[in-house]
């Protein structure tokens, strides 16, 4: 509707030139909204006032110009009026809104669906977590919207991969292999305590004795009085502790994932990078542009001269890697895979990260406007109300599969998209579960389950639903407010999509969901659907269907069901 509308404008303007009315036939790109109050018509442009500057006249002179030449040939426009400073506010006809009931059923899964992307490669990497204990609550927020947003940009054409990195590599995976080994040692009767800096959850200890069922004898052959072996025997088995652990806890975390619904279409090794030696190469091409040089008998990345507070070690004066020397080859690598754009969800503490990447990026070549972050905030979970006690340090914290198994993944997907993530987030645990209008997944969920009852009761009265349905059904009876109302919103789904694509922010779906949601349960609880008059009864069946249509795609892209009943 806003296409056809600005078509309009944009004829009328230009048959006001031709007349003499305007001095020029420049028109800059307008902007035309929904107003927020029905008193000020269907849509609003502000056509007039961005034009002044170039007509050199009044914006209401402007307004009154171009009205005045519009010509509506579709006979769609009730009236058009002229507020304020000269917005042009459009009041439509009802008859104006019906095609689109017969656009959202022809399209049916695809209403919605964009070229907005027109195929760009896109590649989001999301989650991330270090293979070294379960994923949190945290971990499942970040899931989520990188899932989400994958859906919608897929939705609105882009060529969209999904990828989780593994960082299997580094101090982190030593420290768990220390962790379990301690642990094992433990569980043979070693009087050695684990070091407050190791993990501390009980799945270390769950992982130990396994390992001591598994592999008990053969590392117990580690276990030397020699004290001349004593340091290789310890590294040994904590190489072997290490890489048991990280397997058993990415096997759990890609179960907790699928469980939750988030399907990734490669898993990439940080590890990998280092045994291809694409790491080190990496270095090596920015040692040679003079990029990263030596100090200090280190090796530092000209971060600062591309927009860091200061340069960044790549190589320490161990020898050893540091972390920002392998993001630095896996960033490049993305592209090198002819990636368009790259996209990251990262928890809100790794903001000053961004700039890192950014400088490597520039450095080699690459626009920085190809690279987006997207900063996940925290989760506050809440029981009843009241703060659930958690601390990672000393592993006790809700596990994501402590959510998915109290709530289900419906209403942890649902309510981790309830709020932006630029915004904190209160979960509460108990709402979640509740089967009332304060549950949003509920409340959005029985509008699909409510319609399918209507449909079903309908086909038992001998109404199919190819008859409301079909293209050619006449719809005009359709006079309500409430019924006009929900075909509006109904047409702004596809605008939607759009602006969640251009944001990379699901909620702004939310947010209409809970919109059309509401103003379905207000239609529903003032007017009947079926009646005795069979044409309105058709074309409110119509209407309805159409809605259970655009909640259901809504719902897929959220990753959640879209149940007919509950």
């Amino acid at each position: 509707m806003k296409k056809l509308i600005k078509k309009i404008i944009i004829l009328g303007a230009k048959k006001a030139f031709q007349k003499g009315l305007l001095k020029a036939d420049i028109f800059p790109n307008m902007n035309i909204e929904q107003p927020r109050h029905d008193a000020h018509g269907d849509l609003s442009t502000n056509f007039a006032m961005i034009s002044a500057g170039v007509q050199k006249m009044p914006p209401r002179k402007i307004a009154e110009i171009v009205i005045s030449c519009i010509n509506d040939s579709n006979g769609i426009i009730k009236k058009i009026e002229i507020a304020g400073p000269g917005f042009i506010n459009f009041f439509l006809k009802d008859q104006a809104w019906y095609p689109f009931l017969k656009k959202i059923h022809d399209q049916n899964k695809n209403f919605g669906s964009l070229d907005y992307g027109k195929g760009e490669k896109v590649l989001i990497e999301f989650v991330s977590a270090n293979p070294t204990g379960p994923l949190h609550v945290g971990h499942g927020r970040g899931a989520v919207v990188g899932d989400t947003v994958g859906n919608i940009l897929a939705f609105a054409g882009f060529d969209v991969q999904k990828e989780y990195y593994i960082n299997d590599s580094g101090q982190q995976i030593k420290t768990l292999g220390i962790s379990v080994w301690i642990r094992f040692l433990q569980s043979l009767g070693h009087d050695i305590e684990l070091p407050k800096d190791c993990y501390q959850g009980n799945y270390i200890n769950d992982i130990a004795l396994e390992l001591n069922k598994k592999m008990g004898v053969e590392l117990a052959k580690l276990i030397t009085k020699n004290k001349a072996e004593v340091e290789k025997d310890k590294k040994d088995g904590i190489l072997i502790c290490a890489k048991y652990a990280a397997e058993k806890i990415l096997k759990n975390i890609k179960h907790d994932l699928t469980c939750f619904g988030v399907k990734f279409n490669n898993w990439f090794s940080e590890q990998s990078m280092y045994d291809s030696g694409l790491v080190m190469e990496t270095i090596e091409k920015f040692k040679k542009k003079n990029i990263i040089y030596e100090k200090d008998k280190a090796w530092w990345f000209k971060t600062k001269n591309l927009g860091d507070e200061k340069d960044r070690v790549v190589i320490k004066k161990n020898s050893l890697t540091t972390y920002f020397a392998s993001d630095i080859a896996y960033h490049l690598e993305k592209f090198t895979r002819g990636f368009d754009r790259v996209i990251d969800v990262w928890g809100a503490d790794h903001h000053g990260y961004i700039k890192r990447i950014n400088a490597c990026l520039d450095a080699s070549g690459i626009k920085t406007n190809k690279f987006d972050v997207i900063l996940i905030q925290l989760v506050n979970l809440l029981r009843d109300g009241e703060p659930v006690a958690m601390s990672t340090r000393a592993g006790e914290f809700v596990t994501l599969k402590n959510i998915i198994d109290e709530v289900g993944s419906d209403a942890a997907r649902f309510i981790f998209l309830s709020r932006s993530f630029d915004s904190s987030l209160d979960f509460d645990l108990k709402v979640a579960k509740q089967k009332t209008n304060e549950n949003p997944v509920y409340y959005v969920q029985y509008v699909h389950a409510r319609i399918a009852g209507i449909m079903a009761k309908a086909l038992s009265c001998g109404i199919n639903s190819d008859v409301y349905s079909d293209s050619n059904l006449d719809v005009s009876s359709l006079k309500e407010l409430e019924e006009i109302k929900l075909i509006k919103i109904l047409t702004m789904f596809p605008e939607i999509i759009k602006k969640s694509a251009e944001t990379l922010n699901p909620h702004v779906i939310f947010t209409y969901l809970m919109t059309l949601a509401s103003a379905f349960h207000g239609y529903y609880n003032k007017h009947k659907v079926i009646t005795e008059d069979k044409d309105l009864t058709l074309a409110r069946l119509c209407l309805v269907f159409a809605v259970k249509k655009v909640i259901g795609n809504s719902l897929f892209l959220f990753g959640v069901s879209a149940p007919d009943s509950m």
